[in-house]
């Protein structure tokens, strides 16, 4: 199911900007109105369960935090399992991790080495913006590190100007909602 451009203007027109958030210079991508919009956070959904209830999915992979939000409850239309890709030191039990570079230093996103328990799982990833790239390829390197397949990884927003989807495409297939 292909959105149509009234569709996807709804969608973006209900991403508020902020800006100099969270530094000066910086346009952030408020999606808090996107959610409590329920036309367009269902529009939103429809589209993700319309495109993903054929790829035979065994799991949706959110990033932290935005990415919990669709992958979450796609992964509830789906009725399939969901799994948080999160910040470094929140997850109990076995992890394993993997250092990104940001612009200023380094952080590192973290899975449970047993996250996906079905052998060759068929994951997708999931997350509300992809920019420089960083945070959704450590992930998709998270998931391939823990022997599931990484069938997509699939964005709200991309940042064209970025460039991050041409470095997270080195990983496995991107696909974005709507492009800046």
């Amino acid at each position: 199911m292909s959105l149509t451009q009234e569709q996807k203007d709804l969608i973006f027109n209900s991403i508020r900007d902020i800006k100099d958030f969270p530094k000066e210079g910086i346009i952030f991508k408020d999606i808090t109105t996107l959610l409590n919009n329920k036309e367009a956070f269902k529009t939103l959904m429809d589209h993700f369960e319309e495109r993903y209830k054929s790829y035979n999915l065994d799991y949706i992979a959110g990033i932290d935090s935005r990415g919990f939000i669709f992958g979450a409850a796609l992964a509830d239309r789906l009725g399939i399992g969901f799994v948080p890709v999160r910040k470094k030191g929140k997850l109990p039990g076995t992890t394993v991790c993997e250092k990104y570079e940001l612009e200023y230093g380094f952080d590192e996103v973290e899975i449970h080495l047993d996250a996906f328990p079905i052998k060759d799982a068929r994951v997708l990833l999931i997350d509300d913006l992809i920019a420089t790239g960083g945070t959704a390829t450590a992930a998709a390197k998270l998931i391939k590190h823990v022997n599931a397949q990484l069938v997509e990884v699939c964005f709200l927003l991309n940042l064209k100007f970025l460039s991050g989807d041409k470095k997270v495409a080195e990983h496995a297939p991107v696909y974005s909602v709507l492009e800046i």
